[in-house]
């Protein structure tokens, strides 16, 4: 049996190994795929910063031009800086916790960029580089995570769902959620709608993905499952969640799937494009698994040093996506260091701004607990709220003797 076929079987391969012990072949075969992506990764863009063309998807960024590159480049430095700021407020006391996404920009930015207004996305709780490109202000993210909001923004007028924090919860709502835009007719032509929903590699290990890949697949769910494999589900690495490569699971459910470079920002926005366009078209679902690895701990209460080796985590700088852009730009003459120099200079100004707004935040009213928990409201939950703000009179009036 070829080692290969452990970790890559196609059809008409012959059999994947069944043997519970995988040989020393298998297992070194699987590592070389984690750490490489093996010879199914799409990839537009190298981590040295050179253009790899692509006859399939090529098409799909044409109308990627000097400026569009240097505006993702753009991006993907706000939202890190953003990343390290919130970071440091964490552990500075000024939030209750952080979900760092530190290397994952590209695949953030990428796939954030290729949505239409019209349509919608589910995130889970690290896509905060999505939020930032479907228009949702940084500030007002900063409430989850200090603990004095459920979501600050409109996410109706965002077409960006609140952050779920049960693992692949969100699988379900965006399965239900593109099951409504097909009955309703809002696909079939590029005036179409889809949806995206995001999740980690160790959701798939969640009976919700697996339900959600069914209910869209059997409807035929104008919906992109965006699975951004960083390699780490906490502690545990990915080939201690699959034997196979995460986006092959999808030919079980009999829809398309497909492994991008997560780190290659050009290749995630056309990737997205054509799952997006797809599902537009009524020919979804589609998973895409992008290739991608978190620099950082899973949150600030993670300490990755205990399972994970230094030396991967070195070898993984050298991908990192948004030197690559930056590589490009000037080795092409199409960006000098000026601008470099602006964008860090943006990117700095914007952290300061989100210090000074998390810094200076009031303090939410004892009774913002009660609100925007229905849609209309509820006479329990009135009674609720009137027993406990009684509860706290009670000690301003015992303060007063």
């Amino acid at each position: 049996m070829p080692s290969e076929q452990w970790t890559h079987p196609e059809p008409g391969d012959g059999p994947a190994a069944v043997a519970a012990q995988p040989s020393p072949e298998q297992v070194i075969a699987g590592l070389r795929a984690t750490s490489e992506g093996g010879a199914e990764l799409t990839q537009l863009l190298t981590p040295e910063g050179q253009r790899v063309p692509s006859e399939r998807f090529d098409r799909y960024v044409e109308d990627v031009d000097d400026e569009t590159l240097k505006n993702l480049y753009r991006d993907m430095v706000l939202v890190r800086r953003a990343d390290r700021e919130a970071n440091a407020m964490q552990r500075q006391g000024q939030l209750g916790i952080w979900v760092p996404l530190l290397g994952q920009e590209a695949a953030q930015v990428g796939s954030g960029r290729a949505l239409q207004p019209r349509d919608m996305a589910f995130p889970s709780y690290r896509e905060h580089g999505v939020a930032y490109t479907r228009g949702v202000d940084m500030r007002e993210l900063i409430g989850i995570f200090r603990c004095t909001d459920h979501s600050g923004w409109d996410y109706q007028a965002h077409r960006f769902h609140p952050y779920t924090i049960v693992i692949g919860n969100q699988v379900l709502n965006a399965a239900g959620y593109a099951m409504g835009q097909k009955f309703e007719g809002k696909v079939g032509d590029e005036g179409g709608e889809a949806t995206i929903c995001y999740f980690g590699d160790g959701a798939t290990s969640q009976g919700d993905v697996h339900e959600g890949f069914v209910w869209a697949a059997v409807y035929d769910a104008p919906l992109v499952f965006f699975c951004q494999n960083n390699q780490w589900a906490i502690s545990e690495p990915t080939e201690r969640q699959s034997r196979l490569p995460l986006y092959q699971r999808a030919r079980g459910y009999g829809f398309p799937g497909i492994r991008v470079d997560g780190n290659d920002v050009l290749a995630c926005l056309a990737v997205t494009r054509w799952a997006l366009e797809e599902c537009r078209h009524g020919n979804g679902p589609v998973l895409i698994e992008a290739f991608t690895y978190r620099m950082d701990a899973h949150t600030t209460t993670d300490d990755p040093t205990r399972y994970r080796l230094s030396d991967e985590l070195e070898e993984w700088k050298l991908k990192d996506p948004i030197e690559r852009v930056r590589a490009f730009l000037a080795r092409n003459g199409h960006a000098d260091q000026a601008f470099f120099d602006s964008v860090q200079a943006e990117a700095d100004q914007f952290a300061a701004e989100l210090r000074d707004y998390t810094f200076n935040m009031p303090e939410p009213p004892p009774d913002r607990v009660f609100s925007q928990v229905y849609a209309e409201p509820s006479p329990v939950l009135e009674a609720q709220r009137e027993e406990y703000l009684s509860y706290l009179d009670g000690f301003a009036a015992a303060g007063e003797h």
